[in-house]
């Protein structure tokens, strides 16, 4: 493993399935609380948290959230029930699917996360089949594990478009495996209309954005390209436009912008405004996403 002490952590006894990746930590008894932050890869963000007590409030990705646990007791509500992972678990979130995050114990909670975009999982198979769902979060899948740890197990460099690519590869194999997916298809013409309408949003993120546009864009009328546009990429319009906002408001605070500042950029009516949003979707605010971020650089 690359050199990921951070803090006063160093590397001795594995707390995950295989020491062969490089995930290892030996933890002391109390530690700071923050966020590591990875170098951003096609849209893809990796990160470390390091919490006691509760860490997230009820929040929601756009994207699959997938992590390991490597200290602690990992817990949180998902789907109307309380979950628990221990190290040697995966977490598996699906898109647009309400969760929230705390450490179990008085020891505190270390753990690893990456979040995929839908884009990436459908286009292993060219977006032919709708995303696989699956149904329990917490799983144990030494073949998930393994790729999710290939891709976690340093920080500090950006990986390569090789290793991306393997990864998502077998990310993806490793989601429908645990979904028992019946490879539910979806349309070539509605999946050609979804990513013209994500190509607008994603272009235009920071005006305001009507429903006639994705109309005229895609060629489907509004509830249906709504009801395609879940299938194919895990949300709505609306989320998935958010969301866009959300990411260059992040990158916007992160080279030391001001918040009033990166809500008027990223197209947000106010500081309040993206403030909101900006908790409903990382279950932080923005002040306290920085002052993380700081505690771990």
């Amino acid at each position: 493993m690359q050199q990921n002490s951070v803090h006063g952590f160093r590397e001795t006894e594995p707390l995950a399935p295989s020491a062969a990746n490089g995930l290892e930590h030996s933890c002391k008894p109390s530690f700071i609380d923050g966020m590591r932050i990875a170098a951003s890869s096609r849209g893809i963000e990796r990160i470390e948290a390091r919490f006691h007590g509760s860490g997230f409030s009820p929040h929601r990705h756009d994207t699959y959230a997938l992590g390991l646990t490597l200290h602690g007791v990992q817990t949180f509500r998902y789907r109307g029930a309380e979950r628990f992972s221990n190290p040697g678990n995966v977490i598996v979130l699906h898109p647009d699917e309400v969760h929230d995050g705390a450490a179990g114990t008085e020891d505190g909670l270390i753990y690893r996360m990456i979040y995929l975009p839908p884009e990436l999982i459908g286009a292993v198979n060219g977006h032919c089949t709708a995303l696989p769902f699956v149904p329990d979060p917490v799983v144990s899948d030494m073949g998930l594990w393994s790729a999710l740890a290939d891709i976690l197990c340093d920080l500090d460099h950006e990986p390569g478009d090789l290793v991306v690519d393997d990864v998502v590869m077998r990310v993806e194999a490793g989601l429908r495996r645990q979904a028992g997916d019946r490879h539910r298809m979806v349309h070539a013409a509605a999946r050609a209309a979804v990513l013209r309408a994500r190509d607008v949003l994603k272009d235009c993120s920071s005006k305001d954005i009507r429903s006639d546009t994705l109309e005229a864009a895609s060629g489907l009328d509004r509830y249906e390209l709504a009801r395609q546009f879940r299938r194919v990429l895990g949300t709505s319009p609306h989320r998935y436009l958010v969301m866009r906002r959300l990411d260059h408001a992040k990158q916007f605070l992160a080279a030391g912008g001001k918040l009033a500042d990166a809500a008027a950029d990223a197209g947000f009516a106010d500081q309040a405004h993206m403030t909101r949003h900006f908790r409903r979707a990382f279950g932080i605010t923005p002040g306290r996403w920085l002052a993380w971020r700081k505690n771990l650089q």
